[in-house]
């Protein structure tokens, strides 16, 4: 099939950026092009149209490329429960077994491969080219014999390779010898290297490619800037880009980052507001940095149960609790938004009672499986008098319920049904619903309930698709500026 395959030195090197990129330049030049990739290993997931769960990574990248995300583009997800477990979802559904020890004996070289064959048979139906990312490095030789994810796949689909480096973090020389000495036999399916993130004159690193180009006889494709205004969707906590304070922004937001954090991309809407800094919080956050905080945001957990016995061995429940007592507002997003509640409860366990964080009267049923699903719905009336739409979808297990006792209503009315709670001036909230801040209007009635409360000025709704649109056209602005993308082109058959 014609195509090519973007892989890694390491994680984070910028494979997905650089598909992204890709992707956008191919399609205006009206090339139907797909995004790819077999499997990837993150809790940052997307619901397409049809109820199907996949990588966030793959979702931006359809976008990107025009296209509405579907399940072939990335026919297997793992989302890591513990260290050595992960949950697997198969073509957009669960699996009945976890992604353990036994993982790459018993599915990658079964289900794992024929899926991945079905998705590239349907892509090479239906589309001119594909662009496929790999996963961290293709040079573990440990998992060589089942890895169905880096050369594996671009033997299967026949296409040749780009090996993409991070400049910044150091080493990329070394990085892509060492990468391109490991490879055996695949190593004559790279035909470039792309030098990602760089800084500084590019002059001063052309001895660099003289060299790598005269010892390896590897073309380099092009060294790529650090490029700004061009922030996409990150696949794990690696990518996080939250600060520390001292950003002079207006208003200064909190993330705590729990051990088991999970579909932290809900805040990347807010990289598009001016006058707003994301600040990560763990333990080590000094208390002058949470006094200085407009709000806090608990984000998603893939396991609430844990994280919220992380928030008690920190001490950090405790300093919540204050932080809600001496007036400050906090939101909750999925596992975040279970731990705000009074208690955690697995029925039939031993351990069946887990105190939550008591901010809000509510119980959430850890045994209550609430599945995949995309909900439509608008805030509750009682809440704000403007009709403000709400879309996005629920992949936590559990369910979350109020208890009486506090003045407390539903935040979301949605098919007949209530979602999340908030106390009166949605200074304590939360919801099961991901992607909710993506949605302009909501973020814009948060955060100017939060500009009034430090008599700032209110601000109108960010368009964030509108955004997005001009990022992916920056990024693919400078794959055109920056790489060789005639000889691209070439190397995939076009």
């Amino acid at each position: 099939m014609k195509g090519i395959m973007i892989q890694g030195t390491s994680s984070d090197a910028g494979k997905s950026f650089l598909v992204t990129g890709l992707c956008r330049l191919l399609a205006d030049r009206g090339i139907r092009v797909c995004p790819f990739k077999s499997q990837n290993m993150s809790n940052n997931s997307c619901v397409t149209w049809d109820g199907l769960e996949i990588s966030r990574a793959q979702a931006v990248q359809a976008e990107a490329a025009r296209l509405r995300p579907e399940a072939f583009m990335n026919p297997i997800l793992l989302k890591p429960r513990r260290d050595t477990c992960s949950e697997i979802v198969l073509e957009g559904r669960p699996f009945e077994a976890p992604a353990d020890r036994e993982y790459y004996r018993t599915f990658t070289m079964t289900r794992g491969i024929e899926a991945v064959r079905r998705a590239l048979g349907h892509i090479a139906g239906h589309f001119d080219a594909v662009v496929i990312e790999g996963a961290g490095s293709p040079a573990e030789v440990n998992l060589n014999a089942t890895e169905i994810v880096n050369m594996r796949v671009a033997r299967e689909a026949d296409v040749p390779v780009l090996l993409v480096t991070d400049v910044d973090r150091g080493g990329s020389l070394a990085s892509v010898v060492g990468t391109l000495e490991l490879l055996g036999s695949d190593r004559s399916r790279v035909k470039g290297v792309v030098f990602n993130k760089f800084r500084g004159d590019p002059a001063l690193f052309s001895p660099a490619i003289q060299w790598l180009e005269a010892r390896n006889g590897v073309r380099v494709a092009g060294v790529m800037p650090w490029v700004g205004g061009a922030s996409i969707a990150g696949e794990d906590s690696l990518s996080l880009r939250w600060g520390r304070g001292g950003g002079g922004a207006d208003l200064m937001v909190g993330v705590v980052r729990f051990p088991g954090i999970a579909n932290f991309t809900d805040l990347d809407p807010f990289e598009f507001e001016p006058d707003v800094e994301l600040i990560g919080l763990d333990e080590e956050t000094p208390a002058k940095v949470l006094r200085s905080l407009d709000a806090i945001v608990l984000p998603g957990s893939r396991n609430a149960a844990w994280d919220m016995a992380w928030l008690r061995e920190t001490g950090l429940a405790e300093r919540l609790r204050a932080f809600v007592d001496g007036g400050g507002s906090v939101f909750g997003l999925g596992g975040g938004f279970q731990m705000m509640g009074r208690r955690l409860e697995r029925p039939g366990r031993e351990t069946g009672k887990i105190g939550g964080l008591g901010l809000l009267p509510a119980v959430t049923d850890l045994g209550e499986e609430s599945g995949v699903v995309r909900i439509s719905g608008k805030v509750n009336p009682e809440l704000v008098l403007e009709v403000i739409p709400v879309e996005g979808y629920r992949t936590c297990v559990g369910r979350t319920q109020a208890e009486d006792g506090v003045p407390c209503v539903p935040l979301f009315l949605a098919e007949g049904r209530t979602e999340g709670l908030a106390l009166p001036g949605l200074r304590v909230a939360g919801t099961s619903l991901c992607g909710v801040f993506e949605n302009d209007r909501f973020r814009a009635l948060w955060l100017n309930a939060l500009r009034n409360g430090r008599g700032l000025e209110e601000r109108a709704a960010v368009d964030t698709a509108g955004m997005k649109e001009r990022a992916y056209d920056t990024l693919a602005r400078a794959v055109e500026e920056h790489l060789d993308v005639a000889w691209i082109l070439e190397q995939m058959g076009l």
